[in-house]
């Protein structure tokens, strides 16, 4: 038994987007709520049939708290992905199909808000001494503080092993910052250049300053339901066709312990789950019309290009030359939003939305007669996740 094709996705709603702290001024429940007015108008569903709560990254929202504020009567089921950062949002979206077809729920929503305080950057927390997790103890001394640090040593042994080049990283960064341009919605809208990227400052060798994602306040809602309930709502709606989630067990804490084996360790850490979610599907990667593939770091998608099966392994940088994953004339459309690093960073997120968009031709970069889509949550630590979506 698979989910193939028995749940959709037929509600898509995002708050305002802001600068880091811009909204500290607001909760996240009242975020949430705003996000779920749009879905919920967009989509024709009322919100006293919403019984059912999925989130990930460890999420405080609880649906204890947030089901009387929202106006939703019910809560028949209420899901949480193990693990910090992106990687679980595309299982929050397993999760909720899952329970609407084990009949758990009716519709579930899938949420995620990220207000970032003034006083604070994300990814500090793994440079401070923490007495409850020694683990830190293997990675602090060495100067590994922060995620871009970790990632990029993976994209760094790349370089070493398959000749990839810092420009490589740039065609990701210029391809998706013209997809931003695109859109109203994106913060960072200023043309970029190869020229731009190669001049900015490096952060963290190989990485420079534009193959970081953002730091901003924002987030959306995502509705979910069964085929047959999507059949009489107002979107077209989009299939679920297959999901996965977890990883290899060697990869594990791969990100802070860097001990993954050779075969894997210049990889996404998504290599495991690719063949089981085409396999769910009953397609192969050429049948991926677009794809939206989390970038918290340039290097990232070179890498899920690769553990994908979109290309060759070793040649996610030569993919990615000469434009080739800009709209419209690459060999394969990526982040057509403009992605973490130049729409939003809300932790993946946006990226569901953005397929669900492609596949109702409603993008503001839209891939012609785009049939099916991949959407990708992580890397990170497991467990990461990934889905395809279809018209």
């Amino acid at each position: 038994m698979t989910i193939k094709d028995k749940t959709c996705i037929v509600g898509v709603g995002q708050t305002e987007f802001g600068h880091r702290g811009q909204f500290a001024h607001k909760s996240q429940s009242v975020q949430i709520g705003e996000a779920l007015e749009e879905a919920l108008e967009e989509s024709g569903l009322d919100r006293t049939e919403i019984d059912g709560f999925s989130s990930f990254s460890m999420d405080s929202n609880d649906p204890s708290l947030l089901a009387p504020s929202l106006g939703i009567p019910n809560v028949n089921y209420a899901g949480m992905v193990f693990g910090g950062g992106g990687g679980g949002g595309c299982a929050a979206i397993a999760n909720a199909s899952a329970a609407i077809l084990a009949g758990y729920a009716k519709v579930v929503m899938v949420y995620k808000i990220i207000t970032q305080p003034p006083n604070m950057r994300f990814g500090a927390s793994y440079g401070r001494a923490a007495r409850s997790d020694p683990r830190s103890d293997f990675h602090r001394p060495f100067g590994l503080m922060a995620p871009g640090q970790f990632f990029s040593l993976f994209f760094r042994r790349h370089m070493h092993q398959y000749g990839t080049k810092t420009t490589h990283l740039a065609e990701v960064a210029v391809a998706q910052r013209f997809h931003a341009t695109r859109n109203p919605r994106a913060l960072m809208k200023t043309p970029l250049t190869i020229e731009d990227h190669q001049n900015s400052r490096i952060i963290a060798d190989p990485f420079r300053l534009f193959d970081y994602c953002q730091e901003n306040d924002g987030g959306a809602v995502i509705l979910v339901t069964s085929a047959e309930r999507a059949k009489t709502l107002k979107q077209r709606p989009v299939y679920i066709m297959a999901t996965a989630q977890g990883g290899a067990a060697s990869w594990g804490q791969g990100l802070t312990s860097q001990n993954a084996p050779d075969d894997i360790y210049p990889s996404s850490g998504h290599r495991h789950m690719a063949p089981r979610l085409y396999a769910m599907a009953g397609i192969e990667p050429k049948d991926v019309d677009v794809a939206e593939l989390y970038d918290h770091f340039s290097g990232m998608v070179i890498l899920q290009l690769e553990d994908y099966g979109l290309c060759k392994i070793g040649e996610g940088g030569s993919f990615v030359e000469n434009g080739g994953i800009k709209w419209p004339d690459g060999n394969l459309p990526v982040n057509t939003h403009g992605g973490n690093l130049s729409e939003v960073y809300l932790l993946g997120m946006t990226h569901m939305v953005e397929a669900v968009r492609q596949l109702r031709g409603t993008s503001t970069s839209q891939v012609e007669d785009a049939e099916i889509a991949l959407v990708t949550s992580g890397p990170s630590n497991l467990p990461s996740s990934s889905m395809l979506l279809r018209r």
